[in-house]
């Protein structure tokens, strides 16, 4: 015959606020608005560059590697945008 352990009952810990798994912080739903200030950051600092290169401040290479890096930060958020549509779409379909 085979022992069973039995399992332990769920209880409440009590008032305590959801924790973001990766990095331990509160998950209050500030890390998406944080996200795309630094995303919207990172795409001035594409521009600035530009800019400083078009006004003679500033080198091409600079401004081609401030462009690229705003062209990834871009394509990852737009994905991750996608990925997190699909994904409810998914949940709101499921039947019940």
């Amino acid at each position: 015959m085979i022992a069973v352990p039995r399992i332990p009952d769920i209880a409440p810990l009590g008032a305590r606020p959801a924790v973001d798994a990766p990095s331990g912080r509160p998950a209050d739903g500030t890390g998406f608005a944080r996200a795309l200030d630094a995303l919207g950051a990172t795409l001035e600092r594409a521009e600035r560059a530009e800019d400083r290169f078009a006004g003679g401040r500033g080198s091409l290479q600079d401004a081609v590697y401030a462009r690229a890096r705003a062209d990834v930060a871009l394509a990852v958020a737009t994905a991750a945008a996608g990925k997190a549509a699909q994904a409810l779409q998914s949940i709101l379909g499921m039947a019940i």
